[in-house]
């Protein structure tokens, strides 16, 4: 029989076993020594979420408890901000390169970020995506009504989350980390 712990991560509780807390325990304790002091409290608020969202697809709305093989799992897609990988012992990466979701990127917008969403989304230089928005709205009224367009359809991609989905990249620790705000 093993002892249980309810613990809670990112804001949800979960119940989890004595050594999958102690291996959890580990790995934030190292994640946080590895982050710099920049943005150090936002990057690990974001982690937990996130650990607590792989968590909440694994075990569902039922009672079933947080296990030790869980917890590997989600350690080993996540890794480290420096991209180094746990100590310790691991399951195979089963993570994917998932499909990219369109959002306007505030980070490297002039106007709104149409141009710099649409580029990231379609992997392409920000700088032909913007030449071609201007050559359309030389050339007629049409590109300037494709931009307002976009600029009110097209959400903002305001969590770090959202800008791995833009790039098409898991969201990791190292990629969250990328996004944070400094």
């Amino acid at each position: 029989m093993k002892k249980v712990i309810n613990a809670g991560i990112g804001g949800r509780s979960f119940t989890v076993d004595e050594d999958a807390y102690a291996r959890l325990d580990s790995y934030l304790i190292l994640f946080k020594s590895r982050l710099g002091s920049d943005s150090q409290g936002e990057v690990m608020a974001d982690l937990e979420s996130r650990i607590a969202e792989l968590f909440a697809a694994e075990v569902g709305n039922g009672q079933r408890v947080v296990d030790l093989p869980l917890v590997e799992k989600v350690i080993s897609q996540l890794g480290l901000p420096d991209g180094s990988t746990m100590p310790g012992p691991e399951l195979q990466d089963t993570a994917q390169k998932l499909p990219r979701k369109l959002y306007r990127d505030p980070l490297d917008r002039r106007i709104a970020g149409v141009c710099a969403g649409l580029a990231a989304y379609f992997d392409v230089d920000v700088v032909l995506v913007r030449v071609l928005m201007l050559v359309a709205l030389v050339a007629g009224s049409a590109g300037f009504w494709i931009y307002i367009i976009l600029w009110i359809a097209v959400p903002k991609a305001t969590s770090p989350e959202q800008q791995c989905e833009l790039r098409g990249l898991s969201p990791s620790a190292e990629n969250i980390s990328k996004f944070s705000k400094a």
